[in-house]
């Protein structure tokens, strides 16, 4: 039994399909498929049903599957622990959503050089449903999101919470308003981040709450493009607290909502799992100081 034939079993399972699995795995598919016959015949039990494009375990493959998931944790574990050695560098991949990362992370990396030199950090800018499965996948070592976050295969370390904020040109009408109420932003347009982000799903049931949808005019990729267009007059939005910098004073305005506020909650998730690197817990550190 070979360790990449495992990889290659479990890809299936969770994918639920050669094609799929074998993309993940950047391998071709008849190659994949061939190690996962190899694999059941050293077996003796079928692991998949075949049922077309699907590939759904077996009883003998449900079985399979947690051990398997154990012994590549194991064989990973081990391989950072001997890698994690005094002598050695220690690098991490750390990832972080759009409304996060650009206000976090370079703070953090600056403070870990001074501290640490010898850590390299990797740091990677995605959204919400992408950082989960990264972290589950073990593409990276942590990362920090919104909540909420439930999988029972992760660790969340709940580090702060915030206000979420209304934001508007200088010479929008309701930047010279004394108190805004949700209530107030229905007849406006929103320029908001993608419907990946979980920042605009959260803001599209905040309007919900409410009795009103959204009118979005504008969907960006980035919160800098979000606030180019808002400074513009091209619309509002609603923004973390943290979001707000500076530089936004020239063009822009940021009002705290009067009656039930929206708020948000930053975590550090990990999975329970897999080892922590000395890399890791010395990032942890620096976070948890940053943050007090």
């Amino acid at each position: 039994m070979e360790l990449h034939q495992i990889r290659y079993f479990i890809a299936v399972a969770e994918s639920e399909n050669f094609t799929r699995a074998a993309e993940r795995a950047h391998v071709s598919q008849p190659s994949l498929s061939q190690q996962v016959i190899n694999l059941e015949k050293e077996l003796g039990h079928k692991l998949f049903h075949r049922l077309g494009r699907k590939a759904v375990l077996t009883e003998a493959g449900g079985t399979f599957l947690s051990r398997a998931k154990r012994i590549l944790a194991e064989v990973d574990d081990a391989a950072r622990e001997l890698s994690d050695a005094p002598e050695l560098d220690r690098r991490i991949v750390v990832g972080a959503t759009p409304t996060v990362a650009p206000y976090l992370l370079p703070q953090l990396i600056g403070r870990c050089r001074t501290e640490f030199p010898r850590l390299l950090i990797h740091a990677r800018e995605d959204f919400r449903t992408h950082l989960v499965r990264s972290v589950v996948e073990g593409e990276l070592d942590l990362a920090l999101t919104s909540l909420p976050v439930k999988d029972p295969r992760l660790s969340v370390e709940p580090i702060f919470k915030e206000p979420l904020l209304l934001v508007a040109g200088r010479q929008h009408p309701l930047a010279k308003r004394p108190t805004v109420t949700a209530t107030d932003l229905a007849e406006h347009t929103f320029i908001l981040l993608g419907d990946s982000s979980s920042l605009t799903l959260q803001i599209q049931r905040f309007c919900g709450d409410h009795a009103f949808e959204p009118k979005i005019g504008y969907r960006c990729s980035q919160v800098a493009t979000v606030k180019e267009l808002v400074g513009l007059g091209l619309g509002i939005s609603i923004l973390p607290q943290v979001c707000r910098v500076k530089d936004d004073l020239k063009s822009l305005v940021y009002k705290r909502l009067s009656g039930r506020e929206p708020e948000r909650e930053v975590a550090v998730i990990r999975h329970l799992l897999r080892y922590q690197s000395r890399g890791a817990e010395q990032f942890l550190g620096a976070l948890r100081e940053w943050l007090k």
